[in-house]
């Protein structure tokens, strides 16, 4: 059985390739901060994207999309300008989205991807 850390390793690795397929750019992967880290930094044309990724090998606690509750959305905004402001806009819009990846036991993973989640 994996790691709480390989899960979520494996997870960001699948969200990656997940926003490649659907033509994002990745930018930047565990981005840190002294506040925080941002899973993934993408570009969507004009659009700067701050990723979420919560991985989880079932949702017996529930799922993970439940688990970017207020005050990490609050954290991730935080960042988010934090990062922006060390970069050379100028951006025309950002965006916030949560991927959400459930490994079972048969280690066949589902992907939801929530665009605009907050």
């Amino acid at each position: 059985m994996a790691t709480n850390q390989e899960l979520g390793a494996r997870g960001e690795d699948l969200a990656v390739r997940h926003l490649e397929d659907i033509g994002l750019e990745v930018i930047e992967r565990n981005w840190r901060h002294r506040s925080g880290e941002l899973d993934i930094i993408a570009r969507d044309g004009d659009t700067m994207v701050f990723v979420e990724v919560k991985t989880r090998s079932g949702i017996g606690y529930g799922t993970p999309a439940e688990a970017v509750t207020y005050t990490k959305q609050v954290r991730i905004r935080g960042l988010a300008l934090s990062w922006l402001a060390l970069q050379q806009g100028p951006w025309v819009q950002i965006r916030f989205d949560v991927i959400a990846i459930v490994v079972g036991r048969d280690d066949n993973p589902v992907i939801t991807h929530i665009r605009a989640a907050f």
